[in-house]
């Protein structure tokens, strides 16, 4: 059994990939608290994790050292209500949205992290999975650190502090503990004085900043400024530091930057992960989509009578399917919008068709259609075939998969939960078998020499495809309790 939050179950049937997490931070020039503008980014990052959030906000003109902070278990809307929201007051602070891919999920690993040392106050909420966090780990425990949480975030935390005792500023300080790191991270610190983000070299994971008035902001992707009012101003850079303070403004440090042929931007940002309203890197989510479907009607056409998509992601690219094939583009899902992170389990009598709680067919659109149906992925099959089976049981005469990715064949350690490949269905069958398996009349991917025209020429990363990784793997994997360790 895969058990979550408290004891309650994942179910099986919710065979989807999900991201780790996402951050935010705001530092106000003007003293005003950034609590609620934090609380309203975090919503707007609430697909990057649904499994527990947090803020710490300071004073930067009170007393040094003093964090509130609060963070649980659940969704932004569960967490945090106007008592405790209320009593976050500080002009600085960062935010977390959180689901695990590294590190149980449990509250002690909620972030945003608050680390009290000699030189002060460290806050920190970090995007992503470091492939050396076993090693770094070690390095300090031998050394007498004691751990309080399972998370590569707190190791990010402690090696930061001890840089700090040997640096003259934060800022330095975090670029020398960059680069003893090896992996995918965004981050978010804060100082008693100073607002921080990183990016690591090969920009596996998005952060951009923004400002409204006297406040700058650091968010995992610019939906979250805009939901605050706030204006796009850039995204980080793939190996830079930036420091936000009144006096300075926005200071950029480039020390960690490689070539841009070996940058490896998340392709499943683009795919599945951000929110379509989102822009990364100067490429719109939205338009990558469409662009995933235009290129499956170019390379993989069908007759059809109706292209629909997998709410959310394969939406946009059943349109896109749509406009390039002239084939009308339809509704034909309800999602249950309200089912959360985890829900009372169904009876075993009809467990194996839960899917239906958060799907069900509007059978008026499909009946008697031979429908296409456009999906974002397929990791283990399970969910492909009861979505499948959920259109014909509704009169679809014929129901054709396309996938706007690739065959998932290996498995991410950078902080995507794609599993080991003994759990993917792509590593284990032919094309034709998995078509057999999910109960489609014919099925396709997108090729994966597509994938730099959807992202507009950026380097990616495309080793769950292709086995090639920007990054030697770790030895030892460190993905989480969810995986099955065994090889």
């Amino acid at each position: 059994m895969n058990m979550d939050l408290g004891g309650q179950e994942r179910l099986p049937f919710m065979d989807t990939l999900h991201e780790e997490c996402g951050v935010m931070g705001v530092y106000d020039f003007e003293g005003r608290n950034v609590a609620s503008d934090i609380y309203y980014g975090l919503f707007a990052l609430q697909h990057r994790g649904q499994e527990s959030c947090g803020i710490a906000v300071s004073d930067t003109k009170g007393p040094m050292g003093k964090v509130d902070s609060h963070k649980d278990m659940g969704l932004v809307n569960e967490v945090f209500n106007p008592e405790n929201l209320g009593k976050l007051k500080g002009d600085i602070g960062v935010g977390h949205v959180r689901y695990s891919t590294a590190g149980a999920s449990i509250r002690e690993n909620a972030q945003p992290l608050v680390l009290n040392y000699v030189k002060g106050t460290l806050g920190l909420a970090h995007n992503g999975n470091l492939i050396n966090a076993a090693e770094l780990r070690r390095e300090l425990e031998y050394t007498g650190a004691i751990f309080q949480t399972t998370i590569d975030t707190e190791v990010i935390a402690y090696h930061i502090a001890r840089e700090r005792l040997h640096t003259k500023t934060v800022e330095e300080a975090v670029m020398r503990a960059a680069k003893k790191m090896k992996g995918a991270y965004a981050l978010v610190v804060m100082s008693p004085r100073k607002l921080i983000g990183a990016r690591d070299p090969f920009g596996f994971k998005p952060l951009c900043i923004g400002r409204r008035d006297s406040s700058y902001i650091l968010a995992s992707e610019s939906c979250a400024l805009e939901t605050i009012g706030a204006e796009f101003i850039r995204d980080v850079s793939p190996g830079e530091i930036v420091t936000i303070t009144p006096e300075g403004g926005i200071q950029s440090y480039t020390g960690l930057g490689i070539p841009k042929d070996q940058e490896a931007r998340c392709i499943f940002e683009y795919i599945y992960f951000a929110r379509p309203d989102s822009h990364i890197d100067g490429v719109s989510v939205y338009n990558s989509r469409i662009d995933a479907g235009r290129f499956l009607a170019q390379d993989s056409p069908v007759d059809a009578d109706l292209v629909v998509g997998v709410p959310e992601s394969g939406n946009a690219a059943a349109l896109g399917y749509s406009m390039e094939s002239g084939i009308p583009y339809g509704i034909a899902f309800m999602k249950n919008s309200y089912v959360g992170r985890t829900f009372i389990k169904p009876k075993q009598s009809y467990r194996s068709d839960g899917v239906r709680v958060k799907l069900n067919v509007v059978k008026e659109a499909v009946n008697g259609k031979r429908v296409i149906m456009i999906d974002d992925s397929i990791v283990r099959g399970t969910t492909s075939g009861r979505i499948v089976s959920l259109l014909k049981d509704a009169g679809a005469a014929e129901v054709h998969v396309r996938i706007s990715s690739p065959p998932f064949l290996w498995p991410c350690y950078f902080g995507t939960d794609i599993p080991e490949r003994s759990q993917l269905i792509a590593y284990n069958n032919s094309l034709d078998e998995i078509r057999s398996l999910i109960g489609a009349d014919s099925l396709a991917y997108l090729k994966a020499e597509r994938l730099e025209e959807m992202v507009d020429g950026l380097s990616i990363c495309k080793g769950c495809f292709t086995g090639n990784y920007p990054i030697k793997p770790p030895e030892e994997d460190i993905r989480g309790e969810y995986f099955d360790k065994k090889e």
